[in-house]
């Protein structure tokens, strides 16, 4: 019996020693929790999934200072890479950046959350040619963020006179020294543009002769290169690159006789979006951080970083007027009207990629 009773004297102190190391626990770790943002838990972190060179940690930095958040940044080089990695199941992202046309394709999969206007007070701010764009007229999904256009490249030292069209892309004097973009929505609509026709034909006889124009060119083209073309012209590899404006713009500070002319045909417009995903589980940080990118004080710092236009027209009187006056980076306004927004040509995207691969294996 007192055996027993000791058993019991002993279960009882272990109980209650326990029980006190419990609460102890648990009062240093609701400690722990009330020097966090707002007392209510773990610090909020958003996901937030951008093109490689896009990210300024500096910028990244006070937006966490300012909303008591984390900030993880991952990154891709491509529309097609990011709607790939999507499809494919990554999960947890909460704000990325698609390009115009890609948005489209995101929003009709279903991957988009509907924006609130609300939360995006800057959103009055866009730029007239960006506040009913074609590829989402009311803002339903997406913000532009930055934008520009596609020309051509040269340096005025070797290329005379001045090009005005894209057939200086197919003379033989320049064989080797040109520099096409390693995108076949890009290069076929230089083309097709050339033919007078819209980069987003989906008529397959117009499409093969693109491509059989593409093929006669090939012999004369260095390389097809989207992501150092900038550094070819600046060190003289290449003297016509077809290009987005801001690399461009980037060579123009190494070599000051490069310059940039959209040909009197036309090319395209772009602008790179912001965007909340269905699966985001933190939309309003997620809207919070958009607004905070297209504040018209950070998007001029991001406009000079980069050499891409800003798109919200206030941001300009931040910005020096060296990279206003330069065409590569603000086109002039009467520009605006001879350029063409990429679209999603549907099922006819087959018929380019089999035509984009015969190019490229000639």
């Amino acid at each position: 019996m007192r055996r027993l009773m000791r058993i019991a004297r002993g279960l009882v102190r272990f109980l209650g020693f326990v029980t006190l190391s419990l609460l102890v626990w648990s009062g240093c770790d609701r400690g722990r929790e009330s020097h966090q943002p707002g007392g209510t838990g773990a610090m909020a972190t958003l996901h937030y999934f951008t093109w490689s060179d896009y990210v300024s940690p500096e910028l990244i930095h006070e937006f966490e200072q300012a909303h008591g958040a984390r900030v993880v940044v991952d990154t891709f080089s491509s529309n097609e890479e990011l709607l790939a990695k999507l499809q494919g199941g990554a999960s947890g992202y909460d704000v990325t950046v698609p390009s115009d046309f890609m948005v489209s394709i995101m929003a009709a999969q279903g991957m988009l959350a509907e924006l609130d206007p609300a939360a995006l007070p800057n959103l009055k701010a866009l730029e007239p040619h960006l506040q009913h764009p074609a590829f989402d007229p009311t803002h339903r999904y997406a913000v532009p963020y930055l934008w520009g256009t596609v020309g051509i490249g040269y340096d005025s030292a070797v290329v005379t006179p001045t090009p005005d069209s894209w057939d200086i892309l197919w003379e033989n004097r320049y064989r080797g020294r040109i520099s096409m973009l390693n995108d076949q929505r890009e290069v076929f609509g230089a083309v097709l543009r050339s033919m007078g026709q819209s980069m987003n034909t989906t008529d397959p006889t117009m499409i093969e002769a693109a491509k059989q124009k593409l093929i006669a060119q090939k012999p004369l083209v260095k390389t097809y290169a989207s992501d150092h073309y900038d550094q070819l012209l600046a060190s003289g590899d290449v003297v016509l690159a077809q290009g987005w404006g801001g690399p461009v713009a980037r060579a123009m500070r190494d070599r000051p006789s490069i310059r940039y002319v959209v040909p009197k045909e036309g090319g395209t417009i772009w602008a790179d979006c912001l965007v909340v995903l269905r699966s985001s589980p933190n939309k309003a940080l997620a809207m919070q951080f958009i607004n905070f990118l297209i504040d018209a004080r950070v998007a001029a710092r991001t406009s000079e970083r980069l050499l891409f236009a800003a798109s919200n027209r206030e941001a300009r009187a931040w910005i020096n007027k060296d990279i206003l006056d330069n065409p590569a980076v603000y086109p002039p306004a009467e520009l605006i009207s001879r350029m063409e927004w990429m679209g999603d040509v549907g099922k006819a995207m087959r018929i380019y990629d089999r035509a984009w691969t015969e190019l490229k294996i000639q």
